[in-house]
């Protein structure tokens, strides 16, 4: 019902920036959410930034001052700007948008992933 696409993933150096786009399609009503997480080899699955439909936004610590997370309302689409990237930021990166139907629950759709690799 909700489509998410994902890019602007690659490989940059550290200390170097990248800024990944998610555009949403389809049955877009009732999205309370859209965020970003990432997985690392080896590692849980965990959330990077989110932003809610009123704007207000939250980002993990370690990428606070780092990372925003704009959006574009008029595209239904989601950045995440990532800055002075580290090499422990090298993951998968996945968009999620949370939708919400009263009676019904919420319900998560998630991008195909992006991969993201920080290396001298």
């Amino acid at each position: 019902q909700v489509q998410l696409v994902e890019s602007g993933g690659g490989l940059v150096q550290p200390g170097g920036s990248l800024r990944l786009s998610c555009a949403a399609s389809g049955s877009i009503f009732n999205i309370v959410v859209m965020g970003w997480y990432r997985q690392a080899p080896g590692k849980q699955r965990e959330l990077v930034a989110m932003v809610s439909s009123g704007g207000s936004t939250n980002y993990v610590d370690s990428v606070k001052g780092r990372f925003t997370i704009p959006r574009d309302k008029a595209k239904n689409t989601v950045y995440l700007q990532m800055n002075s990237l580290k090499t422990e930021d090298k993951a998968i990166y996945y968009c999620n948008a949370r939708k919400r139907l009263q009676f019904y629950g919420e319900y998560d759709y998630w991008g195909q992933g992006t991969q993201v690799t920080v290396s001298s």
